[in-house]
């Protein structure tokens, strides 16, 4: 007879984890996570699962021409989650089928597994939704994730090399998300920085970032890093610290010994966290507050 499956299933099993923190919203009379919400809970991981495979879902799948339906979703409860339990959802694919891909699912407060799923979508056109096969870059790029293959790279060069792909990046993220006009976001530096942009592994540009020339001043040769833009859907997926340090290694490199930038209020963090600190007061730079920060190489 076999194992129980939460004898199974470990924490271990997993390459992915999803961290999340129940809200009083989802408990029920019975003080515990209501049973529905641990559907939400695995469908949620999945969006952050493609997040992880580099792969804006909704502009990938437009490029392939399909889409994924969910088939079948089924839960078994081994113990319930209470009110601000901090879970891990883990997901892994599992198996690969002519048009079908299954996805089996586990969800831990430490390394106590409370509930598993088997999620099993079929890959279909959009228009009839009658199932087609999964594409064979879809299959590849599944099989890599799972067996711990890195999913993105990072390129530095000229603007030449790498002008046109970061171009798309900022006028997406700068443009037309920050509302900042277009004659503004283009300046002579471009062509004498070094620029980075990072792809995935369909070659799509998700991130990118400058770094212009050194300049030197009582004997501290300093480089400044600007222009960081993040593909929205893949903010909070590491693209802009993989970026990041590409630019400040690039730095190091050629013999700086501080690297500036100026951050936008809704940035600092992100960039403290890489140790960056502030320096200065607060600014106005097109429309928008900024702090100026650094960082010793």
């Amino acid at each position: 007879m076999n194992q129980p499956l939460n004898q199974l299933l470990t924490r271990q099993d997993f390459r992915f984890s999803h961290r999340l923190r129940v809200r009083w919203a989802e408990v029920d009379m019975q003080q515990i996570v209501f049973n529905a919400h641990y559907l939400m809970y695995f469908d949620t991981a999945i969006s952050d699962y493609w997040r992880a495979m580099a792969l804006p879902y909704e502009d990938t799948m437009h490029h392939w021409g399909g889409d994924l339906y969910v088939k079948k979703a089924s839960v078994e409860y081994f113990a319930s989650a209470r009110y601000d339990d901090q879970l891990d959802v883990m997901l892994k694919c599992t198996k690969i089928g002519n048009s079908s891909i299954i996805f089996t699912g586990a969800l831990f407060r430490a390394d106590e597994l409370l509930v598993t799923t088997e999620l099993i979508y079929v890959y279909a056109n959009p228009a009839t939704q009658t199932s087609q096969p999964v594409p064979t870059t879809l299959r590849e790029l599944l099989l890599g994730f799972e067996a711990g293959e890195a999913m993105t790279t990072v390129k530095t060069g000229s603007w030449d090399a790498l002008g046109k792909d970061a171009t798309a990046l900022r006028v997406a993220v700068f443009v037309e998300e920050q509302g900042i006009p277009l004659d503004m976001e283009w300046d002579e530096a471009d062509k004498t920085s070094l620029h980075a942009v990072a792809y995935n592994r369909l070659d799509v540009p998700l991130a990118t970032g400058r770094l212009l020339p050194t300049e030197t001043a009582a004997g501290v040769k300093s480089s400044k890093l600007g222009r960081m833009a993040v593909n929205r859907v893949m903010r909070g997926s590491k693209l802009g610290r993989d970026v990041l340090n590409a630019l400040m290694a690039a730095a190091q490199a050629r013999g700086d010994n501080e690297i500036v930038l100026h951050a936008q209020r809704s940035a600092e963090i992100f960039y403290a966290r890489l140790g960056f600190t502030p320096r200065g007061d607060v600014f106005d730079e097109v429309g928008i507050a900024h702090q100026e920060m650094v960082r010793k190489l």
